[in-house]
């Protein structure tokens, strides 16, 4: 028999809905990340509950994925679309229906995996209540965070203090790269494991399409010069720099030039008034003749978008892993993006695109001109990081090293002392 054929997890994304469409606000990498996780472990046998908070009364409870992997939601506070920033205040209303649901159902989990700060704070609790087993998989780290922003939020110690517990009390935690466990280590604690298992994407969606198919079906001219960006409205994503550097390039003026700023927004919402803007630095630069805003891309016709660009740009102050770089290079475009965190790791400089420093405008701007301006070498690059995904980065493989991880995690004897987890009052404390 299978070893894995019994065997039940359960990964927990209490802000990040992994049934979720992905490009509304608060639906991005880590949405992508759970999602696919979980439909590739149950192709290796595994039964998945992938647990998140409902914000609507029209949500189902449960969405059933594949045979062996579901959604399960949660109503935790208000039935509405919360800011992460002020939703830990609901995290024990989030656990006790998870350890109701677990018990009226009959569920054994011994290993949780968990994703983003508080999940981390809500498996921590669990593996004093029920005895589970924890890997983590951070996302984003507040220390990293904190330092690019200028109002740091109440909730940031509290983020801080989780942080770093769950580092050093979890059996494992999951780094995307190598650049994210470095961080870990300079920032976070020196103590706890840490395994390096990077972000994946489904190669065979992403490089279905070929570049002159992929613009007759965009309507896009086979000789334009097409510059893309994907990804949410949000300031710390860096659409300004892209912009920005675009009005530097060599291209400005050129009756050629598109540049597409793909992403959902919602009007009144911080990702709203992000949109709001960039709009007005378009309008401001004499950008909006050539600059399109097609809302937020469906899966069904991302691929289409990645593979009719000339080069996609992730120009994030800070990225742990980049999933819209590898999701571009699959589609066999190069990538300029920022010389940070995981896109250091994804991204080869002069191989599959090219790296620059975050926010610096003339920089990005040369980098998208040296690509553009070169075909052959374009194609080059892009052809490159096909190779570099298809070897590297799809979701079967990262599910079977996380396979691997949580078997070995199982089969290892749980220490005699006990496991300290914070107490439920103290921690919840405003």
């Amino acid at each position: 028999m299978n070893p894995q054929s019994e065997r039940r997890i359960a990964l927990i994304s209490f802000h990040g809905d992994p049934a979720i469409e992905i490009g509304r606000e608060e639906a991005g990498g880590q949405n992508v990340y759970v999602r696919n996780v979980g439909e590739a472990l149950a192709r290796l046998g595994w039964q998945v509950d992938m647990y998140t908070r409902r914000v609507s009364a029209a949500q189902e409870e449960i969405v059933q994925h594949t045979p062996g992997c579901r959604t399960i939601r949660f109503s935790a506070g208000p039935l509405e679309f919360i800011p992460r920033d002020e939703l830990f205040q609901y995290l024990p209303e989030f656990i006790d229906k998870f350890l109701n649901f677990q018990q009226e159902n009959h569920l054994v989990y011994e290993v949780v995996h968990t994703n983003y700060w508080m999940s981390a704070w809500a498996g921590m609790y669990l593996k004093k209540v029920i005895g589970s087993k924890q890997v983590h998989t951070y996302h984003s780290l507040g220390a990293v965070k904190y330092a690019t922003v200028e109002n740091i939020p109440p909730i940031a110690s509290q983020r801080l203090e989780t942080e770093c517990k769950v580092l050093e009390t979890a059996e494992r935690i999951v780094a995307t790269s190598p650049q994210e466990r470095a961080h870990m280590r300079q920032l976070v604690s020196t103590k706890g494991s840490i395994d390096i298992i990077p972000c994946g994407t489904d190669i065979q969606r992403f490089g279905s399409i070929d570049r002159d198919a992929a613009r007759v079906a965009l309507n896009i001219e086979p000789d334009a010069k097409l510059v893309l960006y994907v990804g949410r409205f949000d300031h710390r994503k860096g659409i300004e720099t892209l912009v920005r550097a675009m009005r530097k390039s060599q291209f400005y003026g050129d009756e050629k030039l598109q540049i597409i700023i793909g992403g959902g927004s919602v009007p009144g919402q911080s990702d709203g008034v992000e949109r709001d803007r960039i709009e007005g630095i378009v309008d401001e630069l004499g950008l909006r003749a050539c600059t399109t805003f097609p809302g937020r891309l469906s899966q069904e016709i991302l691929p289409t978008y990645y593979a009719a660009a000339d080069v996609c740009v992730v120009p994030s102050h800070y990225e742990p892993f980049g999933l819209v770089a590898i999701e571009a290079m699959a589609s066999g475009t190069p990538v300029v993006a920022s010389d940070v965190g995981g896109l250091q790791f994804t991204v080869v400089p002069g191989e599959t695109g090219l790296l620059a420093p975050p926010q610096d405008v003339a920089e990005f701007a040369k980098a998208i001109d040296q690509i553009i301006s070169n075909p052959e070498w374009r194609h080059k690059l892009g052809e490159a990081g096909k190779r570099r995904v298809q070897t590297k980065f799809s979701w079967d493989g990262v599910a079977n090293q996380l396979s691997e991880l949580y078997l070995q995690i199982i089969q290892t004897p749980t220490p005699v002392e006990k496991v300290v987890a914070p107490e439920a009052e103290p921690a919840f404390s405003k």
